[in-house]
């Protein structure tokens, strides 16, 4: 298939449309042939440790777009009584993306959906997954958000996990 231009169309063995440009730090395509971050492989099946240290590496350094792509590999491979938790997870990676991209109204929408689906699972989140500290931190960003500041450039990562002493 050919887009206007005759430019070939970058596609998946299964033929479903892929974008492989480079990317910004912000997950912002770049022209072809640019320099960009490494690119977060599509078919990603780790297990659950894996997929969260990798996040929250990802995380640590300022790439929650790339964070958010692992955990969608996570949510796309996960047993289906979690798939509401690692969506939320993925989503806020992506509410994270849009606060660094100073898109509030999207920032929003992603946030306050992020919050629900972590906090739907009943008692305490597998994996050592910190629940309702990723919830208390989507509702202060929310909260900062709704007041009108930018915490784009003091934007602090959140933590996945529980920190030992908290346990």
């Amino acid at each position: 298939m050919a887009i206007p231009g005759d430019m070939d169309r970058d596609r998946d063995d299964d033929g479903r449309a892929r974008n492989a440009r480079p990317r910004d730090a912000l997950g912002r395509p770049l022209p072809p042939g640019s320099a960009g971050v490494e690119r977060i492989p599509d078919d990603l099946d780790l297990p659950p440790a894996e997929s969260l240290a990798w996040a929250q590496d990802l995380l640590n350094r300022g790439l929650a777009f790339n964070a958010h792509e692992v955990l969608e590999g996570a949510w796309k491979s996960c047993p289906g009584d979690e798939r509401m938790l690692w969506q939320g997870l993925a989503q806020l990676a992506v509410g994270v993306t849009h606060v660094q991209r100073r898109n509030t109204k999207g920032a929003l929408k992603v946030l306050e959906r992020a919050a629900k689906r972590i906090g739907h699972h009943d008692g305490p989140a597998p994996y050592g997954i910190d629940a309702v500290g990723l919830i208390g931190y989507a509702d202060a960003l929310i909260a900062d958000l709704r007041q009108g500041a930018d915490p784009a450039p003091e934007l602090v990562m959140p933590r996945l996990l529980a920190r030992p002493d908290h346990r």
